[in-house]
Parts: structure tokens; C-alpha cells; sequence
């Protein structure tokens, strides 16, 4: 007879950021990567924000897998539907630590996005910790089932959350779009906006830099 049996122990986890905090900082970003990202590939996505004014943290999904047959490249998940409520709290203790380290708390103007399934990520970790932030980006991934509004009732009036996706995403049809944004709009209510950018599944660079700029 198997037997499946639970043991805790202590890990290391490596995280990136881009740029220095400083008393010019003006944009504090906790961005989360999507499914087959590392950390330091996804934060290049940021690079091209004013330097002076934007600090990004990416955190770096823990599991870690060869991509293709070749096995050369490596990718990272943050979860899968195996033992999801464990190792959500594993990842979210986790992002605990980063915040923590980074003493983010006292941003000027903290920018929360989440891309692909790295919308999973900080969503959870949001309503989980009542985490306030200035702008929450929702880029191209979907809202976990188990959040109702009740899980954002902590968030301040003046907090905007952005739905972001390309408009031919090969990973979203239209009985998603319509399913994110109901969910959305009960969710967040009139704190909710909707953009759509002519694209496929991929980092909306545009927006991340008429983000940067509108929140100065």
C-alpha cells in the first residue's frame, strides 16, 4: 500500500532586478513571468523604461525544465494542477521574502503585473497578503477560479487594474475574453480597465512604456 506523506524544509531561490532604487525612483515593478520564462530573460522586457525612475523585481518561478527535445534551453513553471494549494503557498512564502528583502513596501508607486500564468501569481499572492498597490497589470492570463470579490474588497478605490491581451492571442478565444471579463468586472468592479493591442501571446512592450510614463 503508497502512502503520500508531507516533510518541510528550508530552500534558496534566486530572483533579478533591473535598475537601482533610489530617492528618484518613481516606479516600483513586482512583475511575475509566464510559463517556460526565467526571471532574467523576462525582466529584459523592461529595459527599455527610463532606468532613473523605474526599479522592476522579477521573481523566478521555482520549477525549473528542459524545453524541447534538444534540452538545451530552460524554462520555469510557477504551478501545475498537482498539489496546487501546497505549492502555492510554497511560491507565495516565497514572494513573502522577496518583498521583504526588497523593502518594496515603501514604493512610491508600486506597479503589480502578472503575465500568462504569472497572473496566478499575483493575483494570489494580492489577496492572500492584502497587498496595496497602485496598478495591477493582468497581461494575457486568467484569474484563478477560487477569488471572488471578497478577495479584493482590502483594495483602495484609487488602485487601477488593467486586463491586457493581444487581440490575436492564440491562447485566448472569445468565450475566454468574455469569461476574464465578467470575472473581471466582478472581481474589481469600476477600478477595472480593458486594453487590447494588435498582437499575439507576447509582452506588450508599448504598454508597459505608456504605463511607465502615465504613472510619473
Amino acid at each position: 500500500m503508497t502512502a503520500e506523506k508531507k516533510v518541510s524544509y528550508t530552500t534558496t531561490n534566486t530572483y533579478d532586478t533591473l535598475n537601482t532604487f533610489s530617492p528618484k525612483t518613481k516606479n516600483v515593478w513586482l512583475v511575475f513571468h509566464g510559463m517556460g520564462y526565467l526571471s532574467r530573460y523576462f525582466i529584459h522586457h523592461f529595459a527599455q523604461l527610463d532606468a532613473a525612475e523605474n526599479f522592476i523585481i522579477a521573481p523566478q518561478a521555482p520549477s525549473k525544465y528542459y524545453q524541447g527535445e534538444s534540452f538545451k534551453h530552460v524554462g520555469a513553471s510557477w504551478l501545475t494542477r498537482e498539489n496546487t494549494v501546497l505549492e502555492t503557498e510554497n511560491v507565495l512564502a516565497y514572494v513573502d521574502q522577496v518583498f521583504k528583502t526588497e523593502k518594496i513596501d515603501s514604493a512610491p508607486n508600486l506597479i503589480v503585473l502578472g503575465y500568462s500564468q504569472g497572473v496566478s501569481i499575483a493575483t494570489r499572492w494580492l489577496s492572500s497578503r492584502k497587498i496595496k498597490c497602485d496598478h495591477l497589470v493582468l497581461h494575457s492570463g486568467g484569474i484563478p477560479k477560487e477569488l471572488t470579490k471578497a478577495s479584493f474588497n482590502y483594495m483602495p478605490s484609487s488602485t487601477v487594474v488593467t486586463y491586457l491581451y493581444g487581440s490575436k492571442d492564440q491562447y485566448i478565444n472569445e468565450a475566454r475574453i468574455t469569461e476574464e471579463k465578467i470575472k473581471g468586472d466582478d472581481l474589481f468592479g469600476k477600478r477595472l480597465q480593458i486594453e487590447v493591442f494588435n498582437g499575439v501571446h507576447e509582452v506588450n512592450k508599448e504598454f508597459l512604456l505608456q504605463l511607465s510614463n502615465a504613472e510619473n
